[in-house]
Formats: structure tokens, C-alpha cells, sequence
């Protein structure tokens, strides 16, 4: 019987799959020992056990040279391949920014598709595919609506053909599993076996999808079944998994994706909050290298230089490039009336004693963003709090005020139908869209505002969704073809993905805003897209409670949106940090016209 190789050093991934362990032999701790001095995130087990980051391992690869006996280490093969193809991906960088051809230019996208691709491309389209593969892995920043599904699937078609790649995973939100559906079904002579995993994959299945909020459960089974078979992992809206390993999907992603031979991300908001996510995001796509290539270009401080040495590593179709008509995005600035005015102040009193000491503390400091978005729309969502249907990180209860306190009293003198200038305004321009004959997205986080809204407009015969909604569906479809629908109310963390209404509306109302920019230009894209006519007109109102909490918000919306454009080199979202500004019009509604208002939401008239 032969006997078991004895290894010096073995390189594995730790149970997790995010990080590396090094496991040294019998008498090699001090050579262990050593070697960890030359990463950043050693964290040393035991004597014998080391473990680091996978970009840590892959950025010093180097530290490895000292090993004394090379020839007895061992690398799990998978680990060995990330390795190899980071090196690789590394030089064929540096080979394409040395070139003047645009990457990919050679490819012959007619041939390596084959006849078995039916799909139309447009221009643009051919251009990304070939850049993609022109590296081992890719990443699409292009805008919504430029075909980014159509983009994905082509690549990995190309890939069957040339490279033997026979399995697609597609991890996405829900709302993306119609696109890939149906794109599936125009651009393939033979459409793929594609699966939505539910209970079981099928062992027929080409292309598997699953939405990020199951990764967690079905890791084994995915890894399982991606290194089966040489496979291909897509990343939708990848700006999901921004957080890295320090979120829940994002560690979920970094553990599947060295079992594919080729990754591949999409989003249109890869940075919505800075360097970091852009970090986390190529970290996924070419460990070690893209995210140091990252920290290099931005260190500098010039966003010009940094978009440049970044072009290599991801293609971007820009909304110019798809013909699409302007967009007109105007802040609307509101006063908070008298009583409303001395409750707000009031508020930042009492919350910032109760966050004295606690600025560490992410959570308590969420909270207090919470209460003070809610009172700078109205004081009455405070006395409610929020539901079980609000995105998570808006999930707040009502607010206990000490019953001796100067909010307390004020709270309790509010009257329950005070009008909120914001509902006032937002009404407003949903009267004149209306006479005009145009409909309007409304936009809003709380659920309680949504529906007091949905009373507000009642005459408009809205439309309404939000993560409690039982038939989304029916809604948007009754906004788009009821011509007596003429408003949708949402909020951007249910409907900010995957939907299309820039063929039936053009105005759209923010009537609070967070400090998701990635969620805000998401959520703008559902009515500004491609497909829509040359002279449309698409405008954009966001309503800013003066001297509350929204002007913090807007200044920081702009700070990102101004890097993301510069990163991006996209002229267009640049121009959503420094809007214009202009005065309400909802000031203007006669005092009858409020008590109008007033009486319907009593029920006091018919």
C-alpha cells in the first residue's frame, strides 16, 4: 500500500469558505510562524493552523517564496486555480492597458455564439461582451435598461461553446428571475433547462437561479453542484453583496464563487456608498487583484486618474450612449409649519441625550435616523412607529417620550389631521400631473405614510405597493393600463428593482429619501430607461423638509452619487449631486382647499 504523501504545508479553505488556512506539518510551526508577519489578517489558530483573508493570501502571494520545502506543499485544487487565475487575470490587465485596441476587439462574436444564438445585439452590447471575454472574469456596471441579462447570457453561451462551460448559476432579487426567463426563451434556438431552485435541483438543469436571501441555507448544495461540472457564476444586482465578508450575502458570495471557473457581476450602482463596496464587489471577481487595484487607483485622491486605471476591470453602457432623452431632477424645499416646526427641534433635543455616548453604536444611531426622517415627513408616524412590512433597517417601535417631557406635550397637542406640508405638496403636483393627463410614482420608506397617502389621493385612484402587498402585480398593472390610476405609491426598497414603467409614467415624487444612493438611482431607472420616446420628458421632484434631517441626507447623496460618477466617468449621475432648487407649490392650496382634504380623510363627505 503506498503510503500518504506527507505535506509541510497544506493551503485549504476554512470551514467558512471566505478565508484560507494554512495547516503547517510536523516541525513547520516556525516556518508558519514566520510567514504569518507577512499578512495583514493572520489569525493564528493554534501553532499549526494559520488562517488569512483569500484576497490577504492572494495580494502576497510572494510571502509564500519562503516556504523551506516548496515541494512538499500542498493547495486544495480549487484554492490553486483562484491563485493561478489571479496571477493571470493580473497580467492580462496590464497587457490590455498597454494595448490601444479596445479589449476584445478581435473576438468574432458571430462565430463563437453559433447559430444556436437568436437574440438581437446592439452595438453597445457586442462591445461589453467582447471585453468581458477578454478577461477570465467581468463586471458590467452598465445602466438599467441597456441589457445587462442579455449581456450575461450571451457570455456564458460563448463560453459553452469555446471553454466547455457547461453549468450557470444566477444569484438576483426576485424580481430578476422573469428577465432571465424570458431571455432565455428569445435568445436561444434550444432555450437552456433554466430552474428557479425551490426543493431540489434537477439533474437536467443548465442554468440554476436563487435569490440572495437563500444563499445562506444551500451553500454545501451549490458548491456541490457548481464543482460537478466546469460552471459559471452571474451575480444580479450585485451591489447586494456590497458589505463583503461582513455582510451576510456578500460572505455567502465569497464562499461560492472560487467554484466557478468564471464570474461574472452586474449592477448598474456599483459604489453606492464608496470605495469600499467597489472594493468588496471586485474582490468577488478577481480576489487579490481587483481589490487592490481599487485601494491604488482611489488612494490618490483623483477620481479622473482612478476611473482610467479601473476601465480595464469592468465595461459601463451610460445612458447617453443609449440615446435616452434628459432627465429633470429639482429638490422642492418645504417649511415646517409652527407646531410642527417646535416638535422637530424638540425631537433632536431628546434624541441626541439619549445618543450622548453612544456614537459607536450603529444601531441606537439608526434608530435615531429613523425617528427623525418620520418626523421631518410628520410627527404622527412617530406615535406609530413602523410595521413588520418596512425594509429592516427602517424597522423602528413608536416613540416613548417621558410623559414630563416638553415633546410629550407637544406631541399630544398635535392635532391627528394636521396636514404634512410634504403630503401637502405631494398632492399638489399630483393634481397638476393629473390635469395634464400624466400619472405619477410616489415614493415613500414608511408604510404608515404610504397609506396615508393612498387616503390623501384617493381621487386619483391609486395604486399601491409595499412588502405587505398580497398582489403586486394586479397594482402595477392597474397603474399602467387604468387610465384612472393615476398615481403608484411605493417604496424603494419594494419596487426600486426589476420593473418597468417608463412606457406609462414620467413624473415621479420623493417624498423622503435614506442614505441608500445605490437604492435612489435604482429606484429613478424605473422611469427613465431605454425604449422611451425622443421627446419624453422625464421629471424627477424630491421634497426636502427645510432644516430637518433631509438636508444632511441630500448633502450626503451627493458626496456618493459624485464619486460613483466619477468612478463610472458617467456625466449623468454626477449631474444628480447638484440639482436645482425650487419653491413648493403645495403652499398655495387655499385654506378650503386643505379643510377639503381634511373632511375627506374624517370621512366627512361623500
Amino acid at each position: 500500500m503506498r503510503a500518504e504523501p506527507v505535506h509541510s504545508l497544506e493551503l485549504r479553505f476554512s470551514d467558512t469558505g471566505t478565508r484560507a488556512q494554512l495547516r503547517a506539518g510536523t516541525n513547520s510551526e516556525t516556518a508558519l510562524r514566520k510567514i504569518s508577519l507577512r499578512f495583514l489578517t493572520a489569525v493564528q489558530k493554534s501553532p499549526s493552523i494559520l488562517e488569512v483573508e483569500i484576497d490577504d493570501l492572494l495580494t502576497n502571494l510572494d510571502a509564500l517564496a519562503s516556504w523551506p520545502e516548496p515541494a512538499s506543499v500542498y493547495w486544495n485544487p480549487q484554492l490553486a486555480n483562484l491563485a493561478s487565475d489571479s496571477v493571470a487575470d493580473s497580467q492580462a490587465v496590464k497587457s490590455l492597458l498597454d494595448k490601444e485596441k479596445p479589449a476584445g476587439a478581435e473576438i468574432d462574436l458571430d462565430t463563437v455564439l453559433d447559430s444556436e444564438w437568436v437574440g438581437d445585439l446592439t452595438p453597445f452590447q457586442r462591445r461589453d461582451i467582447r471585453k468581458i471575454l477578454a478577461l477570465r472574469h467581468g463586471a458590467n456596471f452598465s445602466v438599467p435598461g441597456a441589457g445587462k441579462t442579455r449581456v450575461g447570457l450571451a457570455v456564458f453561451q460563448t463560453l459553452r461553446n469555446t471553454q466547455g462551460i457547461e453549468r450557470l448559476l444566477i444569484v438576483g432579487p426576485k424580481s430578476c428571475y422573469e428577465a432571465w426567463q424570458e431571455e432565455n426563451s428569445l435568445c436561444l434556438r434550444d432555450p437552456l433547462d433554466m430552474q428557479v431552485l425551490a426543493q431540489g435541483i434537477r439533474p437536467s438543469t443548465d442554468v440554476l437561479i436563487i435569490n440572495y436571501e437563500r444563499l445562506g441555507s444551500t451553500i454545501n448544495e451549490l458548491s456541490d453542484w457548481l464543482t460537478a461540472r466546469p460552471s459559471m457564476i452571474i451575480l444580479d444586482e450585485a451591489h447586494r453583496m456590497k458589505l463583503g465578508a461582513d455582510g451576510v450575502y456578500g460572505s455567502a458570495c465569497l464562499a461560492l464563487g472560487p467554484r466557478a471557473r468564471h464570474r461574472l457581476i452586474l449592477t448598474g450602482t456599483p459604489a453606492p456608498n464608496g470605495s469600499k463596496d467597489l472594493e468588496n464587489l471586485f474582490g468577488f471577481v478577481w480576489p487579490g487583484h481587483g481589490r487592490r487595484k481599487v485601494t491604488q487607483a482611489v488612494g490618490t485622491g483623483d477620481l479622473a486618474h482612478a476611473s482610467q486605471v479601473l476601465r480595464p476591470l469592468f465595461t459601463r453602457t451610460t445612458k447617453h450612449e443609449l440615446n435616452l432623452p434628459p432627465v429633470t431632477p429639482v429638490i422642492r424645499s418645504v417649511a415646517l409649519p409652527g407646531l410642527h416646526r417646535e416638535i422637530y427641534d424638540a425631537l433632536v433635543g431628546h434624541l441626541s441625550a439619549r445618543a450622548a455616548g453612544h456614537e459607536s453604536d450603529f444601531e441606537a444611531l439608526g434608530r435615531v435616523l429613523i425617528y427623525l426622517m418620520m418626523a421631518a415627513t410628520t410627527p404622527a408616524l412617530l406615535a406609530v412607529g413602523s410595521s413588520r412590512h418596512e425594509p429592516i433597517e427602517a424597522r423602528v417601535p413608536s416613540l416613548q417620550v417621558p410623559e414630563n417631557s416638553t415633546l410629550f406635550e407637544l406631541m399630544h397637542d398635535l392635532p391627528a389631521y394636521e396636514m404634512s406640508p410634504k403630503y401637502r405638496e405631494v398632492l399638489a403636483i399630483v393634481a397638476a400631473n393629473a390635469a395634464a393627463g400624466r400619472k405619477t410614482l410616489v415614493w415613500s420608506t414608511f408604510i404608515r405614510s404610504i397609506t396615508s397617502l393612498n387616503q390623501i389621493l384617493s381621487a386619483y385612484s391609486p395604486a399601491v405597493v409595499h412588502g405587505g402587498s398580497k398582489d403586486r402585480g394586479s397594482e402595477i398593472e392597474r397603474f399602467r393600463n387604468d387610465p384612472d390610476c393615476l398615481v403608484l405609491i411605493s417604496n424603494p426598497a419594494t419596487l426600486g428593482e426589476g420593473i418597468s414603467l417608463h412606457h406609462h409614467c414620467h413624473d415621479a415624487v420623493y417624498v423622503d429619501r435614506d442614505f441608500a444612493a445605490g437604492r435612489f438611482l435604482q429606484s429613478l431607472d424605473r422611469i427613465h430607461r431605454l425604449g422611451m420616446a425622443p421627446d419624453t420628458e422625464t421629471r424627477i421632484t424630491i421634497l426636502v423638509a427645510e432644516k430637518t434631517i433631509d438636508e444632511i441626507i441630500e448633502a450626503r447623496l451627493a458626496d456618493k452619487l459624485q464619486f460613483m460618477g466619477s468612478i463610472l466617468d458617467d456625466p449623468a449621475v454626477r449631474q444628480l449631486a447638484d440639482l436645482e432648487l425650487e419653491p413648493s407649490v403645495g403652499s398655495e392650496m387655499s385654506g378650503a382647499d386643505l379643510l377639503a382634504v381634511m373632511g375627506h380623510l374624517r370621512g366627512d363627505t361623500p
